[in-house]
């Protein structure tokens, strides 16, 4: 683990889960020189978040999928590839003779480095469900309790509810039992078309998943009521005091403290897009996903996408996809590649996706709960409703672009990731268009904030330009009103 940044690496690594901790150690078994960069202060991601430190007892009570990962991580502090934690990385900005341009902020510096070969193993985010009474104090998602459990050992007071769809309001419905907190219920919301994953059954039934799953889901609904619901509603004045849920048309409520939303996770894929990655709809998982070959490869030379950034597979698939997107950065570096090593990691691969097919689709979010209505917050760094998002695809907003230039969506601190999705989803609900046509918010550098403190230290020149305008040009954003009277014209 390092604290200093050189100025270029011969491979550099952007997330320290199990993809990019895979694709570290594929690279150094091969002699070659690696920069890993993470936010988190410690190795481990998402799903392994704070295994380096975690005590044996928060091991055990967060189950042996958790625990395996301490041997990864073990071995990636071995390895030789120098870690640096703590990093903001807000821009991967390729350059025409090869390579990236690499813009970070650490310790308050911002910093630009180069590279040969980049492979962003930046994970997946939990998505945004918002259903009415979402912004209420006691309302947050599953994800961010895990978090909280996995980094702190820290378990929500009071009446807990879990809602929404995913494997991971199970999963974490378990990991409470495990810790003596009994959830009030889960309130499943599975979607119309669920019908559709019977026929990948068979392939599920031959997965790890399936015997490790079935156990799972079959101790939580023994200890924990679990519904099934078409919509859900927070209830409360000053803080969540009850989920409301709607089951064949009737409304139903149950007290509730602590309410833990859910519907499921998509990749992050904020730093590919912007480096000009192209991105495309996924019609199962409802969300938009880089373009990736499957050795991890895209469209733009030399950078190379694993894990859930790519798709969404979780830890089993990750370890496979980052060792081959490693093996692929290192035959673009032009160093040796065992082709033994690939064969194995494309075996792990074809194991680890062995079943997916049914878990995407049992556990595939409704249409009718990604996309609200009336007053219900959507963007809650600008306060912009639903029905506004609405309101304005109805005058002619011929995309989730002109929506952020009309009503701010997606322009607040969390520059969209709360509400992107959300808004592509209510504009093909509302206009009647798919999603793919629709398309979602533009993605530039810097793709997180950057103070004009932290600008002003880079060095003066077209790099430092860069950084702060991008170099992809706008597209001519057309003003509804002025093209319906040259219409009437």
């Amino acid at each position: 683990m390092s604290r200093t940044l050189p100025d270029t690496a011969e491979l550099v690594i952007i997330g320290a889960g199990p993809a990019g901790m895979a694709a570290a150690l594929e690279a150094r078994a091969a002699g070659v020189e690696v920069l890993l960069l993470d936010e988190a202060p410690a190795a481990g991601g998402q799903i392994w978040r704070g295994i380096g430190a975690a005590p044996e007892p928060r091991k055990t009570l967060l189950g042996p999928d958790y625990a395996k990962g301490a041997a990864l991580a073990e071995a990636f502090a071995k390895s030789g590839a120098q870690h640096v934690p703590g990093v903001s990385v807000w821009g991967v900005m390729p350059e025409a003779e090869g390579g990236a341009r690499i813009g970070l902020t650490l310790n308050g510096t911002a910093h630009l480095l180069t590279s040969r070969a980049v492979v962003l193993a930046t994970g997946a985010q939990e998505r945004p469900l918002p259903v009415p009474g979402w912004t209420l104090p006691g309302v947050m998602g599953a994800g961010a309790a895990q978090i909280a459990l996995k980094s702190g050992g820290l378990l929500p007071e009071g009446r807990v509810v879990l809602a929404g769809i995913g494997p991971l309001l199970y999963l974490l419905a378990d990991q409470f039992l495990r810790a003596g907190l009994r959830p009030a219920a889960l309130i499943e919301t599975p979607s119309e078309t669920r019908r559709a994953a019977l026929r990948h059954l068979p392939g599920f039934l031959r997965s790890d998943g399936f015997r490790k799953g079935a156990g799972l889901m079959a101790r939580v609904r023994r200890n924990v009521r679990v519904i099934s619901a078409e919509a859900l509603e927070v209830r409360g004045e000053t803080r969540a005091e009850a989920l409301r849920w709607k089951r064949r048309g009737r409304w139903q409520e149950i007290g509730a403290e602590m309410v833990l939303l859910h519907a499921g996770v998509i990749p992050s894929l904020h730093l590919a897009a912007a480096a000009g990655v192209p991105t495309r709809w996924n019609p199962v998982l409802r969300c938009f996903e880089p373009e990736a070959r499957e050795d991890g490869s895209t469209a733009v030379p030399g950078l190379f996408l694993a894990g859930d950034g790519a798709t969404i597979g979780g830890a089993d698939r990750a370890l496979p996809s980052g060792r081959r997107a490693a093996l692929a950065a290192l035959a673009h570096l032009g160093a040796p590649v065992d082709p033994s090593r690939h064969a194995e990691a494309l075996r792990a691969w074809r194991k680890a996706v062995l079943g997916r097919a049914f878990i995407d689709r049992w556990f595939a979010p409704p249409r009718a709960l990604l996309a609200p209505r009336g007053d219900t917050l959507v963007c809650r760094c600008e306060e912009i409703s639903a029905e506004a998002i609405r309101e304005a695809a109805r005058l002619g907003a011929p995309g989730p672009n002109q929506i952020k230039t009309y009503l701010r969506c997606g322009m607040g601190p969390c520059q969209g990731r709360m509400c992107a999705t959300s808004v592509t989803e209510i504009m093909a609900d509302e206009t009647g268009h798919a999603p793919s046509e629709l398309g979602h918010l533009r993605l530039r550098t810097p793709v997180r904030p950057l103070r004009l403190g932290e600008l002003a230290q880079l060095p003066a020149g077209p790099a430092a330009q860069q950084a702060a305008l991008g170099d992809h040009p706008l597209p001519q954003t057309p003003l509804p009103g002025l093209a319906r009277r040259k219409d009437q014209g």
